[in-house]
């Protein structure tokens, strides 16, 4: 299944602009990066992945249409997959955009290789 480029746009629209973001075809989808750290990401299986603080990550999971993150049959940390029906609207959509940039601004910088 390819990414939703519909959700890739709106995010395009509501991430802030800045040097250090950048895009990347990833996990099947498009993310969307933060000095080299993946925030958000339009996931190639539908919705949204978004990576958060770990301290927030078991309230998070406990929300409606929100799961852990599931690669090669385990889970993982801090990574959340949010179905598309939470993030309809640009203001669901823009609260998940922040928590993921700024977990991501949060981390050092990866070094270009």
């Amino acid at each position: 299944m390819a990414y939703d480029k519909e959700l890739a746009d709106r995010i395009r629209e509501l991430i802030e602009p800045a040097p250090d973001v950048a895009e990347k075809k990833m996990f099947g989808g498009l993310a969307f990066l933060i000095g080299g750290n993946m925030a958000v990401a339009a996931s190639g299986k539908g919705g949204l992945l978004v990576r958060v603080d770990p301290q927030e990550s078991t309230t998070l999971l406990a929300r409606e249409y929100v799961g852990a993150m599931v690669m090669g049959g385990r889970e993982m940390n801090n990574w959340l997959r949010v179905d598309g029906e939470a993030v309809a609207d640009d203001d669901a959509l823009g609260e998940w955009i922040d928590r993921g940039v700024t977990y991501a601004r949060s981390l050092p910088p990866k070094k270009d290789k």
